[in-house]
């Protein structure tokens, strides 16, 4: 264990980590911690630590006993806690010196001390009480209640929904899965059947879930049942201050899937990337999974609005959240959970998004293909994450420099430090020497024939970097390629 501490105390306080001199007696701030660890993801406190020099201090042998005793006196008193709470501490040799520490797990229930509800952030403690906001929040996290289940009784199927979402749905799905049971469902089969039609028997209510209206309503009841629901749209490249051009999104969630992701395709590069033989876009990859991550896995309850945000340097997304924990998150450390599983559900069924966890995997894979760096993503309040873009100004001079390696496709060309002008340089270099077809292909390691001419070759020839050996007899099996001088 003393290792464990040692690492625990070099990386300083978290949102899960407290430290506390307390060398003699219990600290009396000591239950906002306990209270607020409870309240969020659990967590450890030290005694013995300087909390500002992270120097290990050492808590008083004498005193150890005494505070033991004390403390499980006061997890056992509801005045202090509530609800009472067993807590053991622990000890620990550093250094020769003695810690204390107390290992607090998470919880189901809501936690009190002296009357007072406390929450954690990176910052510490922060007494809640008052804010009926985040008291409410913390009972729906702790209830694992997703605002998308809010039901509306008074929404109706003919007035409030429409009809033609709900069919390109069905016809999505039944592309996807030719047997997909929606195929047989009239529409108000196929949204209970998705979990958009709910009954709460502890209140007595049913009706179309938040979720429905959010998929498939007119803007009109989208507007009332969700007024601070929208996704703001935003490149800023030349006028930093303002925006170059802007998009205000509040409509349903699936056509918002459609003009949010080609907005991205609008203000990002789109270069050439062959993943076996097919080419593939690698940018609608990443736009793909950010809006269908930002759309499915937002807190609808929360106010503040989803942002795009396009600069020359990064691909920036946030939404509204509520983490399970804090900090960057990668695929080692990465859990996922559904936060709107029904939303997410019919994502998957409409191809919009593939199964839980995907997002994360592909945005890493995609990231470093589309950028030579990874994302930066981000679990908090607001879930972020960053696409790291290339320098679009160096990438428009190799093309200048390059003119148009094809007019045939524009995108043949990608940015400066692209495989694909590595691979023309490749082949002029290897074609100094008259070469065939063959003898390229197995020197570029390529297997498919149509796609290398298609892609390498013809390009070459078009822009007169290659010329063949026997140019009036262009499909002679004594053909031969060579870089013009």
């Amino acid at each position: 264990m003393e290792e464990t501490l040692k690492e625990i105390i070099k990386k300083g306080e978290k949102i899960d980590t407290e430290f506390k001199l307390a060398k003699h007696e219990l600290p009396s701030d000591l239950f906002d911690t306990v209270c607020s660890f409870s309240n969020r993801f659990g967590g450890i406190i030290i005694f013995g630590v300087d909390d500002k020099t992270r120097d290990v201090v050492g808590v008083n042998e004498n005193s150890i006993e005494g505070m033991k005793r004390n403390f499980a006196n006061l997890c056992n008193n509801p005045e202090k806690i509530n609800p009472t709470i067993y807590l053991p501490i622990e000890e620990c040799k550093i250094n020769k010196k003695t810690v204390l520490y107390i290992n607090v797990p998470d919880s189901v229930e809501v936690y009190r001390t002296a009357g007072k509800i406390f929450d954690r952030n990176q910052d510490g403690d922060y007494d809640i009480t008052n804010n009926s906001y985040l008291v409410t929040n913390m009972y729906n996290r702790k209830r694992d209640i997703h605002t998308e289940d809010k039901i509306f009784p008074y929404v109706t199927l003919e007035e409030d929904l429409r009809t033609d979402l709900i069919e390109i749905a069905r016809k999505r799905a039944v592309i996807k899965y030719k047997e997909h049971p929606w195929g047989n469902m009239d529409n108000f089969e196929l949204l209970k059947s998705a979990r958009l039609y709910l009954k709460d028997p502890i209140q007595g209510i049913e009706g179309f879930t938040l979720g429905a209206i959010l998929l498939f309503g007119t803007d009109e009841i989208i507007s009332a049942a969700a007024p601070n629901y929208k996704t703001d749209a935003i490149v800023r490249k030349v006028d930093v201050d303002r925006y170059d051009d802007r998009d205000d999104v509040r409509t349903n969630l699936i056509e918002s899937y459609t003009r949010l992701t080609d907005f991205i395709g609008k203000h990002t590069n789109d270069p050439f990337y062959l993943e076996g033989m097919e080419r593939v876009s690698v940018r609608d990859i990443i736009a793909r999974e950010l809006v269908s991550n930002m759309l499915k896995h937002r807190d609808f309850g929360n106010g503040r609005p989803a942002r795009i945000i396009i600069t020359k340097d990064s691909l920036y997304t946030e939404n509204a959240n509520r983490p399970k924990k804090y900090g960057n998150i990668n695929i080692s450390n990465y859990f996922p959970y559904a936060k709107n599983p029904h939303i997410a559900a019919v994502f998957k069924d409409i191809s919009f998004a593939d199964d839980l966890g995907s997002g994360v995997r592909n945005l890493t894979k995609y990231t470093k293909i589309y950028s030579k760096s990874e994302p930066i993503i981000k679990e908090d309040e607001m879930f972020s994450v960053t696409i790291p873009l290339l320098d679009l100004d160096k990438m428009a001079q190799v093309k200048a420099k390059m003119t148009k390696i094809s007019d045939y496709d524009s995108t043949m060309i990608t940015d400066y430090d692209s495989t694909m002008i590595t691979d023309y340089d490749k082949i002029l270099n290897f074609c100094k020497t008259p070469r065939n077809i063959n003898e390229i292909m197995e020197f570029m390691n390529l297997k498919h024939k149509p796609t290398f001419r298609e892609n390498y070759l013809n390009p070459l020839l078009k822009q007169k970097k290659l010329e063949m050996t026997l140019p009036d007899k262009p499909k002679s099996k004594n053909q031969k390629y060579v870089t013009v001088k």
